[in-house]
């Protein structure tokens, strides 16, 4: 009788998570084709599953936030490629701008639902937090030779710059409100990070 037991305990198990990857990525759907606060009734809807079985798995909207969160992070991070810091500067510059605008674009639409919903879940601000931490990380990395010419304020200044400029929101300025299209947003991109970094790629140290 024991094996019954367990063969049943797992087919429950499996449908468990089967419904709440149902509802986390009937959420990412809607986001993705521009619903970025989907309500509980269109997410039961579009996981065909019903709103009872929703608020069964998930305790609230939040909880489907984080999950649906967690799980794009894990579709994103074994596709990020490091950028070398070593290196001719026109090289890295080029190789930044190239992986930076890849995960940008991959992750705008669910970076804006996540943005909205921030303000309202721990879960989601920490997760944004870690996020934000690592794109400023990286780009210290990658241009850290540049970045070491300047000194006290200055450095400070020109990394929060060179951050700002690689983040979501100005990337979010070319594309949504200035109505750039990809390859022209990227080069404005490449543009006001070389415009602060190239004095200093030639500066003598």
């Amino acid at each position: 009788m024991r094996p019954v037991a367990l063969s049943r305990t797992d087919g429950r198990a499996g449908r468990s998570e089967r419904s709440r990857a149902a509802v986390a990525e009937a959420l990412l759907a809607l986001i993705d084709e521009g619903d970025l606060r989907p309500t509980a009734p269109r997410i039961a809807s579009r996981a065909g599953v019903s709103l009872r079985l929703v608020f069964h798995h998930f305790k609230d909207l939040e909880a489907i936030f984080a999950e649906a969160a967690r799980r794009q992070l894990e579709r994103v991070l074994p596709t990020l490629v490091a950028v070398s810091d070593d290196g001719p500067f026109a090289a890295r510059l080029e190789a930044f701008v190239g992986e930076r605008v890849r995960l940008l674009e991959r992750v705008s639409t669910i970076w804006r639902a996540a943005h909205l919903q921030e303000p309202f879940s721990k879960e989601i601000g920490r997760r944004m937090q870690l996020i934000r931490a690592w794109m400023h990380n990286e780009a210290e990395r990658v241009f850290g030779a540049e970045l070491k010419r300047a000194r006290g304020p200055e450095r400070q200044e020109l990394l929060g710059a060179v951050s700002a400029i690689a983040s979501m929101p100005f990337w979010h300025q070319l594309r949504l409100y200035e109505e750039l299209p990809a390859d022209r947003a990227k080069r404005s991109l490449t543009r006001a990070l070389a415009s602060l970094l190239e004095p200093l790629a030639r500066r003598r140290r």
